[in-house]
């Protein structure tokens, strides 16, 4: 499932649009994806890392890029053989879908607005 377009507080995947931000996978679609502390993605904010099979993990970090991934979050990653790519949300949802036509394992991760 590619993701159809993104613009500032909305993205289409599989048809369906979504207002708050989301995590995609093949496995996956979390709606209302909240974090702790909104523009921090910590450990805790990765519940759903244990449903998931992926190769690769993009972080969309909004339009302005205001979002910060944790250290503890990308060693954890690391440490599961997971690579992680951290971008604006645009090119998040670019690189995204290049890696999905490759064939690639990804998860996207994304803040849809700030």
């Amino acid at each position: 499932m590619l993701v159809e377009s993104y613009d500032f507080g909305r993205i289409v995947v599989g048809g369906r649009e979504y207002r708050s931000d989301v995590v995609v996978g093949d496995e996956i679609i979390v709606e209302n994806w909240w974090r702790k502390e909104g523009h921090r993605i910590c450990v805790e904010d990765l519940e759903w890392l244990d449903k998931i099979d992926a190769e690769v993990i993009i972080f969309g970090t909004g339009a302005y890029g205001r979002v910060k991934v944790d250290e503890e979050v990308m060693k954890l990653l690391e440490k599961r053989g997971i690579k992680v790519l951290i971008e604006q949300s645009s090119k998040a949802v670019e690189k995204f879908n290049e890696l999905k036509k490759r064939g690639k394992r990804v998860v996207l991760a994304i803040h849809l607005t700030c």
